[in-house]
């Protein structure tokens, strides 16, 4: 898989990289991350957890019965450490390259608009 990773993917991959969970917990958890703003519902969740699995960035940890239904517990692999590793390096880079941008257009002074034009 490529990077960027959606925020969703990039943020399944950020839980797992805790701990191993199963899918309400990783709901949950993306819930945390992303303060409320990215809301996962089951079946997207399922869906992802899938083409996770199938690419090789995430693996099936184990397997247990709970209130007689199987819950399965996903953990990053090495792959997916590797993809978001990447992924947190690029996003780090951009952050600083913007924030080089907003300090120095703080530093400078604002020029005069021309009246009447249309910026």
């Amino acid at each position: 898989m490529d990077t960027p990773l959606r925020e969703p993917t990039f943020l399944i991959l950020t839980a797992l990289a805790g701990e191993p969970l199963h899918g309400y917990g990783l709901i949950g958890e993306v819930a945390a991350l992303s303060d409320g703003r990215v809301s996962l519902r089951p079946g997207t969740l399922y869906g992802a957890l899938d083409r996770l699995v199938d690419t090789g960035l995430v693996e099936v940890d184990r397997e247990e019965v709970v209130d007689g239904r199987l819950r399965r517990y996903y953990r990053l692999s090495p792959a997916g450490d590797a993809t978001l590793t990447a992924e947190t390096e690029r996003l780090r880079r951009n952050v600083e390259a913007a924030t080089a941008r907003l300090r120095a257009r703080a530093a400078r002074p604002l020029a005069p608009r021309a009246a009447g034009g249309l910026a």
